[in-house]
């Protein structure tokens, strides 16, 4: 079966909610121009949060009500929109990391939704969001490995890579985008009341941002439960 990336039925039995989109995206290089895009990003969500601060957004209220549902903290555990809008509030700025995930930072932190960006090359072909069985393995950024409890939503692939934690809390130091990555995927989703619309509209706007930074848009799906897969390009087995 062809590699891809998707949510389990489980997930949308649990959460039918969801609206989810995915890019596939070539051309990355640590050399991408994209201090406008991110400017106009910051802006806005600059302009959010002065009129309220992100705990009352109904994007993260949603994702709150998803984590106390898996059985943890929303105030200590948070989606990773959540955390950067209240990195950002404090400090009016994030820490500059690689221009594609500085731009992915700054969408998400606009639309006050999580999203993701993996490495292709670290992924073991399919990729699926679905409720960890405990054989799983996640790396942190200090190089730990755990496992994930069972039950918990994990992104897996066919080897058992916990590629992010908690659903949409921590990903995985293991396919992190580095200064040789080439090619990844992004995956954005939303769980409020008008997540639909506005991961659409999210869709529009990132897919511009690359085509302007120069990345190429190979792929880009809004997915569902009637539609759930973006096929990912066939790739190497990563070892391990």
């Amino acid at each position: 079966m062809a590699h891809a990336f998707f949510h389990s039925d489980e997930i949308w039995s649990a959460h039918p909610a969801l609206a989810p989109c995915a890019w596939v995206v070539g051309g990355v290089t640590p050399r991408l121009d994209v201090s406008a895009q991110v400017k106009a990003q910051q802006s806005i969500a600059r302009a959010r949060l002065a009129e309220s601060p992100e705990g009352e957004f109904p994007e993260i209220q949603a994702w709150r009500r998803v984590f106390s549902s898996m059985g943890q903290k929303p105030t200590q555990v948070r989606c990773a929109a959540e955390s950067l809008l209240r990195r950002f509030r404090k400090e009016d700025a994030l820490p500059p990391l690689h221009p594609l995930v500085d731009l992915c930072n700054a969408h998400s932190i606009a639309f006050a939704t999580p999203i993701a960006v993996f490495d292709l090359a670290h992924i073991a072909g399919s990729l699926e969001v679905r409720f960890a069985d405990g054989s799983e393995s996640h790396e942190d950024f200090a190089g730990v490995h755990e496992p994930p409890a069972a039950g918990e939503i994990v992104f897996a692939d066919a080897h058992s890579h916990a590629h992010a934690r908690r659903w949409c809390h921590r990903q995985s130091a293991r396919s992190a985008v580095r200064g040789e990555t080439q090619q990844v995927l992004i995956v954005a989703e939303a769980i409020h009341a008008s997540a639909g619309a506005d991961i659409a509209r999210l869709e529009d706007v990132l897919s511009r941002a690359l085509g302007d930074v120069g990345c190429a848009v190979e792929a880009c799906s809004l997915l569902s439960r009637a539609a759930p897969r973006i096929a990912l390009p066939e790739r190497p087995a990563t070892p391990g």
